[in-house]
């Protein structure tokens, strides 16, 4: 597993963007983490509501810098209190992941946190690019397609956010959501929607 360094841009409206998974098949996946591969919500919000902050204040798909400033707490802090043991995968995620062959990992979370659940998960991304590698701001894809060596028609983007949406449409590249996620069914975003990891498998050639 290897490491780079991007930065984000910002600009498309997420709610504008539409994808579909057409007949070709991706040369690799880049995932989204919290949300998309592994149910971590109630590890995200635990150190916020021990410091303090309401839980309907808290919010998901942010970088963990731009969500500690908004909301007031020290990230050090929040990265003390966060526990990533109480973190696991969606259902079927974990049998999903050996057979993915090319895929890689695009996340806003701290990569104290993020290396540590990758090591104990036994995941091996190509990549794995989490907020410290885009300065803190929001992440960005494109670094990732570097270091594949893809372009962005190579490849689909897995997430659970409209920031997800976002980096997917900066660089053009195909999206699905996780609709394995609660919170994305019981959203209904338009787009392609997948209902179990199981279909990521459809998804690579």
């Amino acid at each position: 597993m290897q490491h780079l360094t991007g930065r984000s841009s910002s600009g498309a409206d997420p709610r504008r963007y539409r994808a579909a998974v057409d007949s070709s098949r991706a040369q690799a996946l880049i995932f989204d983490f919290d949300g998309t591969m592994v149910d971590s919500d109630a590890a995200l919000v635990a150190p916020f509501v021990a410091l303090g902050v309401p839980e309907d204040e808290i919010s998901f798909g942010h970088a963990i810098a731009e969500e500690c400033e908004r909301l007031g707490i020290p990230m050090d802090r929040y990265v003390e209190l966060y526990d990533d043991t109480a973190v696991m995968p969606f259902p079927g995620m974990a049998e999903v992941v050996p057979r993915l062959g090319r895929w890689a990992l695009c996340s806003n979370k701290h990569p104290t946190s993020g290396l540590s659940e990758l090591r104990r998960l036994g995941w091996g991304p190509e990549v794995a690019l989490f907020a410290d590698h885009f300065g803190w701001a929001h992440k960005s894809i494109a670094p990732v397609l570097e270091f594949l060596d893809l372009s962005a028609h190579e490849v689909v983007m897995v997430g659970d956010s409209a920031g997800d949406v976002r980096c997917a449409s900066e660089v053009g590249c195909r999206y699905v959501w996780a609709g394995w996620n609660p919170r994305v069914a019981a959203h209904r975003p338009a787009g392609t929607v997948l209902a179990d990891p199981s279909e990521l498998l459809d998804l690579i050639g």
